[in-house]
């Protein structure tokens, strides 16, 4: 991650434990998935309930479920009437994800849909309070100009990998994501419609408000 190992550590356990049915979705996600670090994990978990708690959305967007992990921990934090759309491109991510949501408190406020982002996106009919982007990352431009039409006046969006483990910092790092998340950055840097703030949790996170 960007901070050191120990001091991630310090932080992870000093900050509220993993709840135990988040704890057999990420088992389960390390035994199942070819890259199971792309779970946000109980750091950033936590860091998204605590979001949500504060900002009290009545509709969340989740751009790339993965295995339902994040899906959980903001669903977790919604209030009784809220709502929590999530896209998942993969099938198999999404089998996982599904039986997860299913079994958990919080299933009849999570939609799960599975397809190409950019078009479930074009489906929806109301604006949303959050939104949470954590898809591939040479998409992350097109997504954040599809769901800034659709957010709330008051509204946030939360970008993650923004930093890529430093690799942004770094003009030799010229790897597809790494040159994909820089554009990315310079553009909502550049970009007059909002205001953000880069955040060094994890693999950085930057959150978005209209301007």
């Amino acid at each position: 991650m960007i901070v050191r190992p120990k001091v991630e550590a310090y932080a992870e356990e000093h900050s509220a434990p993993e709840p135990a049915w988040l704890t057999d979705l990420a088992e389960e996600t390390r035994k199942l998935c070819d890259l199971p670090q792309m779970m946000v994990g109980p750091l950033e978990g936590r860091f998204l309930a605590m979001l949500v708690h504060m900002f009290r959305p009545q509709r969340v967007l989740e751009v790339g479920t993965f295995t339902g992990y994040s899906a959980l921990c903001m669903a977790a934090e919604l209030p009784p009437d809220g709502k929590l759309v999530t896209c998942e491109i993969d099938p198999a991510h999404a089998e996982i994800a599904q039986r997860h949501i299913a079994k958990s408190p919080w299933a009849d406020r999570i939609e799960l849909r599975t397809g190409p982002a950019l078009e479930q996106i074009k489906s929806l009919e109301d604006s949303f309070d959050l939104v949470f982007i954590d898809a591939d990352k040479t998409g992350y431009g097109r997504y954040y100009e599809a769901v800034l039409p659709i957010l709330s006046e008051r509204g946030v969006i939360a970008v993650d990998n923004v930093l890529q483990f430093g690799g942004v910092a770094n003009p030799q790092d010229q790897k597809p994501d790494t040159v994909a998340m820089r554009e990315f950055n310079e553009k909502v840097r550049d970009d007059p419609r909002v205001e953000q703030v880069m955040l060094t949790i994890r693999e950085g996170v930057t959150l978005i408000r209209r301007a």
